[in-house]
């Protein structure tokens, strides 16, 4: 039976898999840089910003030799920037070794911002290493074929794994049409997952392998639905313009590190927190913008003030969110 399952997904994958750039190449690099990308967004939204990340910076030495917020400048927009960072660091790293990437997923998963999946999946795809990548699609799709409501990350693995154990196996009665066994099916499990095997509305009519599935009766069953509970914050930003530009600052911590923007405070007396840190006795309310990340909802109070301030914003990398209030500001001044 599961020669017969691994055999009837593989064959479905070679026909029906989506044209994407970063499957029709073998170089590790492209491919560790689409599996960063897909961490956090979906593959209609990575596709512009792998072409021009590729673009910018076609190799690792390439982007191990660019500035920091030259990468952040190429990731602007794509959000979660930590990625960016530790993709940066991590070419750096690999670099200055004078090597490659690795080729085992032990080995990756030893490199910055590189966790169990990711690992996985570059050592499988790139160099054909049969370990088993199990990503939010396996999860759901292993949850139906197995009638799972709530399994554990081991419970998982411990699936995949013998899939792909049972895959690689010389008795295997799976024949894809290339080589590639361990990265093909990965992709297939991901695939089926992404275009067939959805959160919602499972189309399970076109799945290959419906008749192995025990949860095809009621699909949405499996796995639970999680809920990730959001923590609100109030904050205060001051935009501070003056006839060449603005003031920006560079950013730290983990979600906006290397970034830059405008002036921000969190929490009560906020607003008197900025004027008193700008020598500044007043500020004019502009209105309010909110912003999700994926913790935590922001409503940010917006206010602007004059000042001798000669930043370019299109000369700096910055945040969805900083852009978002800053075209709040020159919106109004547009209308007044």
């Amino acid at each position: 039976m599961p020669g017969q399952l691994h055999s009837a997904l593989l064959h479905w994958y070679q026909g029906h898999k989506r044209a994407l750039p970063w499957r029709n190449t073998s170089d590790a690099y492209r491919i560790l840089l689409s599996e960063v990308l897909l961490q956090q967004t979906r593959v209609e939204q990575a596709l512009p910003y792998y072409e021009r990340f590729v673009q910018k910076f076609p190799t690792l030495a390439a982007l191990a030799s660019a500035h920091l917020e030259e990468v952040l400048k190429a990731w602007q927009g794509c959000g979660y920037y930590a990625r960016a960072r530790n993709l940066h660091k991590l070419a750096r790293q690999v670099v200055s070794l004078g090597q490659s990437l690795p080729q085992s997923s032990a080995e990756l998963r030893a490199l910055p911002g590189i966790g169990p999946y990711t690992a996985a999946a570059v050592a499988s795809i790139a160099f054909g290493e049969p370990v088993a990548a199990v990503d939010g699609n396996v999860r759901r799709v292993l949850s139906r074929w197995f009638a799972w409501e709530n399994p554990g990350p081991k419970q998982v693995q411990q699936a995949a794994d013998t899939l792909m154990a049972e895959l690689v196996n010389p008795g295997s009665q799976a024949h894809p049409p290339d080589g590639s066994l361990p990265g093909d099916w990965n992709q297939a499990l991901m695939e089926l997952g992404a275009a067939v095997c959805t959160p919602k509305k499972p189309r399970c009519e076109a799945c290959p392998v419906a008749s192995f599935c025990r949860g095809r009766q009621h699909p949405e069953r499996y796995p639970a639905a999680r809920t990730r509970p959001q923590k609100s914050l109030e904050l205060a930003a001051l935009v501070l313009q003056g006839p060449q530009g603005y003031h920006l600052e560079l950013r730290q911590g983990p979600v906006l590190g290397g970034l830059w923007g405008v002036p921000m405070e969190e929490g009560p007396g906020a607003l008197e927190r900025l004027l008193t840190r700008f020598g500044l006795e007043k500020a004019e309310p502009v209105g309010t913008v909110r912003h999700d990340f994926t913790h935590r909802k922001l409503s940010i109070q917006v206010y602007k003030a004059p000042y001798e301030a000669k930043e370019n914003p299109r000369q700096r990398p910055l945040s969805k969110l900083d852009r978002k209030i800053l075209s709040l500001v020159e919106t109004e001044s547009l209308r007044l």
